[in-house]
């Protein structure tokens, strides 16, 4: 669900994606009405940590304040992993996040969820970027090895894929013309696990 329409973002406010926490902490740095299927919102330039600026419509993407407590963001400097063995720090890593496995959630959105991570892959930059939103960590490389997170990322890919067979088993009652534009969202990633599990069938 996107931000509240009700929400108004200001200059210099501190924002988090909450589909994007690997991004980090953004600032607004500029803010303008608009509309969004005829409901008004903001269009809000956004400089991210790890991201880059970036233009956002609030009618369209889920964002929050980075100063509420629920949804702490680590400082900089401060290791959120600090304090836990090994075993934990292996769970942290391979976890899938709450909203693929909601159960309160409707199989449509838990489908969207799994699809998403897809956009994770173990190039580079896309692997930092998944271990920052797994960890924590603004920069993953400062407790964990590139050999590391390799590890992690394949164990953790093969709970998604094992994952997305059981969510689009759950998503089988949903309209067609639903399962397809969920299906025309996902990354090209994900298009391809689909086929690859269909083909499985």
């Amino acid at each position: 669900m996107p931000t509240p329409a009700t929400h108004i973002w200001s200059l210099g406010d501190k924002i988090v994606h909450a589909d994007r926490p690997e991004w980090g902490t953004g600032h607004v740095v500029s803010a303008s009405p608009t509309s969004h299927e005829g409901q008004p919102c903001q269009s809000l330039k956004i400089r991210f940590e790890r991201a880059g600026v970036k233009t956002l419509s609030t009618g369209v993407a889920r964002l929050r304040s980075a100063e509420e407590p629920a949804i702490e963001v680590p400082e900089a400097d401060a290791d959120p992993l600090l304090g836990q063995d090994q075993r934990q720090i292996q769970d942290i890593m391979v976890r899938l996040p709450e909203a693929t496995t909601d159960p309160f959630s409707t199989p449509a959105a838990r489908l969207r969820a799994t699809l998403a991570l897809y956009r994770f892959s173990k190039d580079a930059a896309s692997l930092i970027d998944w271990a920052a939103a797994q960890s924590g960590l603004a920069d993953p490389l400062t407790r964990f090895s590139r050999h590391d997170l390799e590890l992690y990322f394949d164990r953790f890919a093969k709970h998604r894929i094992d994952h997305l067979a059981r969510v689009v088993r759950e998503a089988a009652d949903l309209a067609r013309d639903e399962l397809v534009a969920i299906a025309a969202e996902a990354p090209e990633a994900a298009k391809e696990a689909l086929r690859r599990l269909n083909r499985a069938r």
